[in-house]
């Protein structure tokens, strides 16, 4: 777990999302108090509940970007899931407590490509032998040979001249694949066949997880069969590795160690939670709203759900939830579940100067992604100030005459202002273009011109 102190973990946030000072203090303190919790006697730990989060604010603003960034920063298990996507029991659709399965796996995944990186020098040379009994067939390595001990009474055989020859022909082979020049070589390998199509009638809505139950079942009954298929040598040597490393693993030990990192550290990212809050005045039918608030409430509050792994408890697992809240209120929610998101923070929508920040300040800027993108077509592409700062103003102002989508709105008008020169790059080589106020308000002028226009392009 990350030991990062609440002042670090917003530095490192600040230079991905720009703004929302308050709720990334609201997060970093979170995360820091799991840090704390680690350290206190384990009576004690039982007892201390994560304080689970709801964010509120218009789309765009940055709130999945804060707890996806959170995540990363922490080396947590971390799960995005829309609450639209539940059903109430007893409805055909995904019940809430699959996203507690899906956390799981993602949990064993991290876990394995840790222990994956572990063994990785020993499953290398494991791979590198057997890439070499395929471009030498009838050599085999001295390491996977078996020697019995020899018998200090008997005569010694001399060493055939025979294998002294292939054992120098491995050498040279094993020197030539190190330097790269057997790389595009073609080799047969013979590798586990995919049974995709036999388990597909099990992909019913509402039983993924039985059917990925019954493909482990008969997983274990019938052994995947193997085929060859032939494949360049560095691609058979990645598939050989991957193949080694797993053998090298100790998978009762990944699922252990996953099970503990996502019970105590897990985060579950709950989107469009305000679109299952339902109001007072509302009438008609409204069969799973309400419904499935009564079911979020047991897994949040904490209970035990049975995977493929095991029982999970889910006590101590992070929820932060998200929403518009235009329509609904957090009040909306039933009185149970408010209860069990005791913290809330409201993001603030984005201006004119959030926007000029987002285009020059975070490492994954729009502007560095263009030019990045353009200069593999050898253009050099460069923002001139003041055209970043009419690109602001102008999401700033559509933002403000249509609907609001916020930071997302930079991304249409990017790509409106650069659809020409992409489409063009290929044939512009070695040339440097810049891009300053004109150019932005020569390739806008249509949509700057006709209001209406805008709410259909951009």
């Amino acid at each position: 777990m990350s030991s990062l102190t609440p002042r670090e973990i917003v530095s490192e946030l600040d230079k991905f999302v720009v703004g929302q000072a308050e709720a990334k203090r609201m997060v970093a303190i979170a995360m820091r108090n799991r840090w704390r919790r680690q350290k206190l006697d384990p009576d004690l730990r039982e007892e201390i509940a994560p304080k689970n989060i709801i964010m509120m604010g218009p789309t765009g603003v940055g709130k999945t970007e804060i707890a996806r960034r959170l995540a990363k920063l922490a080396k947590s298990p971390f799960h995005k899931v829309e609450a639209t996507k539940f059903t109430e029991v007893g409805y055909v659709g995904r019940d809430v407590e699959s996203m507690i399965r899906d956390l799981m796996e993602i949990g064993v995944t991290m876990v394995r490509s840790e222990e994956r990186e572990k063994v990785r020098v020993r499953a290398e040379k494991h791979a590198e032998d057997r890439l070499l009994d395929l471009l030498l067939p009838g050599s085999t390595p001295q390491s996977y040979s078996f020697t019995p001990m020899p018998d200090p009474a008997a005569p010694q055989a001399p060493a055939t001249g025979l294998a002294t020859a292939n054992e120098s022909t491995r050498e040279k082979f094993r020197q030539l694949w190190r330097e790269g020049k057997l790389d595009e070589r073609m080799v047969e390998l013979e590798i586990a066949g995919q049974d995709g199509a036999a388990m597909s009638i099990m992909a019913i809505p509402g039983m993924e997880d039985m059917g990925g139950q019954m493909q482990d079942v008969l997983g274990r009954m019938f052994p995947q069969k193997k085929r060859l298929r032939k494949m360049k040598v560095k691609d058979a040597f990645n598939a050989l590795v991957q193949e080694e490393s797993d053998k090298l693993i100790d998978m009762d030990k990944v699922q252990d160690i996953a099970k503990e990192r996502v019970e105590q550290t897990g985060i579950i990212f709950l989107d469009e939670l305000d679109k299952v809050a339902s109001k007072q005045d509302h009438g008609g039918p409204d069969v799973s709203r309400e419904g499935v608030q009564r079911d979020l409430l047991p897994v949040v509050e904490g209970c035990v759900v049975n995977t493929k792994y095991g029982m999970i408890r889910t006590d101590h697992i992070l929820f932060i939830a998200a929403g518009a809240f235009h329509y609904a209120k957090p009040s909306d929610l039933i009185p149970e579940l408010q209860g069990r998101f005791p913290l809330r923070v409201e993001l603030s929508a984005l201006g004119q100067e959030e926007f000029y920040r987002i285009l020059t300040e975070p490492q994954n800027a729009l502007t560095v992604q263009y030019s990045a993108l353009l200069g593999t077509e050898g253009v050099t592409l460069t923002f001139a100030d003041d055209a970043l700062r009419e690109i602001a103003a102008m999401a700033q102002k559509i933002n403000e005459d249509t609907e609001n989508i916020g930071a997302r709105r930079l991304y249409t008008l990017m790509e409106k202002i650069l659809a020409d020169l992409s489409f063009e790059a290929s044939d512009k080589g070695g040339q440097h273009v810049v891009v300053d106020r004109d150019y932005v308000r020569e390739r806008l002028a249509d949509i700057v011109e006709n209001r209406d226009l805008s709410r259909y392009i951009l």
